[in-house]
């Protein structure tokens, strides 16, 4: 699997082999999630690079239904993507998930 740094371009993170999100940086400061079930946005800040995702807790409450369930897969996944970019991942119980 092909690792890149380019923000501009979709990166796939595939951690185990199996891929289920692949994450997409767009301007606004927005990191666009998609998996089979469909897509949402996490803040992405750019000054220093942090994807803001909220705590497993609070998660179940903003998720869309089909990715509830998918905390702990998106968290590995995302942590993997934050390493492979360059970034810092915040657990946020307040970041917003639209």
């Amino acid at each position: 699997m092909e690792h890149t740094t380019d923000l501009s371009s979709p990166m796939t993170i595939c951690a185990q082999g199996m891929l289920v999100f692949t994450f997409h940086p767009r301007w606004k400061e927005e990191l666009v999630c998609t998996a089979p079930g469909g897509s949402f946005v996490l803040t992405l800040d750019m000054g220093i690079l942090t994807a803001h995702l909220p705590t497993e807790a609070i998660w179940v409450g903003k998720a869309p239904d089909w990715a509830k369930s998918l905390w702990p897969v998106l968290h590995e996944e995302l942590t993997e993507w934050c390493l492979t970019s360059g970034a810092d991942i915040f657990l946020d119980g307040s970041a917003p998930v639209y």
